[in-house]
């Protein structure tokens, strides 16, 4: 009898992704990709939503012939139109959003803070956390009809601590968890959840030419060179967080600021 549970609850599991729909920005490269195409693979329908157009048309090609499904969206996440626009779209596509992966965001060009341009930094804030606010506010009013859904952002280390350098980019996603914390206690009884992620060193694009940036500081952190647990993370590694978080076994999770830093933080 034991087995027989153990085969069921083990096959639930597998099973939890299957028919979810779920939206992923920045959904061409690096943490967005990767997860775009291990959400499909679960059996998520996936809405992959990027300005990168023909990137985004390759990772979803990419998926469709893997036997997956979904749909490419590009889209500027800091523009009120193309954010309703892409939700907009799913529901018309697949008629409901179960989870809202809240992924899009670029990175600051290191520099101290007294020589960051202004426009530099309202791009920052506009792509990193206004992008968010606008995914979430418009992802939450179609959830709360709903009487469901789920929402994971990405934020950062830097969300939870200062960073040498990244003075803009910090400020963005310590703004990301204060907007995680406040959905998540606004909509805790309305049957919405509202995570975040906070990866530490991840081997994207975007994080490619950052050793380059900081030598040109003339500022190198000792974590840079030589991560505490060795190495960077793969962008697969996050995906599998965010599986965990669109499923059904993260159910009791609500508000939780999550790090996955190989102990960059400690």
């Amino acid at each position: 009898m034991k087995n027989n549970q153990e085969e069921t609850l083990s096959k639930n599991k597998e099973l939890t992704l299957k028919d979810k729909v779920i939206v992923i920005t920045g959904a061409a490269s690096g943490i967005g990709k990767a997860s775009s195409e291990l959400l499909a693979s679960k059996g998520a329908k996936v809405v992959l939503v990027d300005f990168q157009q023909n990137a985004g048309q390759e990772t979803l090609k990419g998926i469709l012939d893997k036997g997956g499904e979904g749909i490419f969206i590009q889209a500027d996440v800091s523009k009120s139109e193309d954010v309703q626009n892409y939700l907009d779209q799913t529901i018309q596509a697949f008629g409901k959003i179960d989870v809202l992966f809240n992924n899009a965001g670029i990175l600051q060009t290191f520099s101290r803070f007294a020589d960051i341009e202004e426009d530099h930094f309202e791009n920052i804030i506009n792509v990193n956390l206004k992008g968010v606010f606008l995914g979430m506010k418009y992802a939450l009013k179609i959830m709360d009809d709903q009487g469901y859904g789920n929402i994971i952002n990405t934020a950062s280390t830097t969300g939870i601590r200062a960073e040498h350098s990244l003075a803009a980019y910090t400020a963005s996603k310590h703004g990301v968890i204060g907007l995680t914390k406040a959905a998540a206690l606004d909509y805790v009884r309305r049957g919405i959840r509202v995570n975040a992620i906070c990866p530490g060193g991840v081997a994207t694009a975007i994080t490619a030419g950052v050793p380059q940036q900081l030598q040109e500081t003339g500022y190198m952190p000792e974590e840079f060179p030589n991560m505490r647990i060795g190495r960077y993370a793969e962008p697969h590694e996050l995906a599998e967080f965010v599986a965990f978080l669109s499923s059904d076994s993260s159910s009791y999770m609500t508000g939780s600021i999550l790090l996955a830093d190989g102990g960059l933080t400690l």
